[in-house]
């Protein structure tokens, strides 16, 4: 019985959004809010020269629509810091897992230089599954 061939796992860049919406470190708070609800996307990186800062999701949006005199905050002081990143040519399996393990909603693609290229979401990810489930499985 011969083993059946295996393909090489896909980098991260053939599943990606590629070039994400993303806002200023110092733009307003509502801004955000209206972008996120106008693309319908709960995930905008946070960036200031072409650098990455953070990430801005949805749930730090709500969160910070709670307190009092949310309307004058900016996308850095509500941000997460640090989120997520990998290189385009990362194994999907390899991002995916990491998201699962550490609860991440996004991971951000940056080219070695730093340059955001591309955003990979939980939604993503289950477009994929969905893909690839419906592909082995259609009769």
């Amino acid at each position: 019985m011969s083993a059946m061939p295996t393909k090489a796992m896909p980098s991260i860049q053939k599943f990606m959004t590629p070039f994400p919406h993303s806002v200023r470190r110092d733009q307003p708070i509502q801004f955000a809010v209206d972008m996120m609800r106008e693309h319908r996307i709960r995930h905008l990186p946070v960036q200031e020269g072409g650098k990455l800062l953070g990430v801005l999701t949805d749930r730090d949006v709500k969160l910070a629509s709670s307190f009092k005199g949310a309307e004058k905050l900016t996308a850095e002081e509500v941000m997460t810091p640090e989120p997520y990143t990998v290189l385009p040519e990362t194994p999907a399996d390899q991002v995916a897992a990491e998201m699962a393990a550490h609860k991440y909603g996004c991971a951000i693609v940056q080219q070695a230089n730093g340059k955001v290229v591309g955003i990979f979401t939980a939604v993503d990810g289950m477009r994929v599954l969905g893909e690839m489930l419906g592909t082995h499985y259609r009769h």
